[in-house]
């Protein structure tokens, strides 16, 4: 065995604690360090602090609960029913608590509005802009064995 402080060959080490860090050390280094009892129980100790900081965090689904999702045409449905409505962007943007640059931007469909907005504007023009998230099969075709493809996801569309 060597010894972890100096490193020559041993024929028998002895557990120390030098500096708080348990070492085995030869019989020449033994005085830099304090004699480790082997009767203690140090390793229990050890396993209990590894096993308490293995514990893992339990991981959340961000998925759960988003089955709806903005229509691809909500900038032309949103500015039909606010002419439909006959509000101006400055009145829809007052009404709603947004910046009228910000409902011209959505209506241009330059910006795509965050889900509060949405229903904000949903809410104040009496349309519906979000759509039930449609399932896609999983299916594996028989030739693969690791997995699903974007070839087999191609495959399924095309059907």
């Amino acid at each position: 065995m060597q010894c972890e402080l100096c490193g020559n060959e041993c024929f028998k080490c002895y557990p120390s604690n030098v500096d708080g860090v348990r070492m085995m050390l030869c019989p020449g280094c033994m005085k830099y360090g304090k004699n480790i009892n082997e009767k203690k129980e140090i390793i229990p100790n050890i396993n209990q602090s590894i096993k308490t900081s293995i514990k893992r965090k339990i991981v959340k689904d961000v998925y759960v609960g988003m089955d709806k999702e903005l229509v691809s045409n909500c900038s032309e449905i949103i500015k039909n029913a606010r002419l439909k409505k006959e509000l101006s962007r400055e009145e829809l943007g007052f009404k709603i608590g947004e910046r009228t640059v910000t409902i011209a931007k959505i209506e241009n469909g330059d910006l795509r509005p965050s889900d509060k907005i949405a229903e904000k504007i949903e809410k104040e023009l009496s349309i519906s802009l979000f759509e039930k998230v449609k399932e896609i099969p999983t299916k594996i075709s028989s030739t693969h064995s690791s997995g699903l493809t974007l070839g087999d996801f191609i495959k399924s569309e095309d059907k």
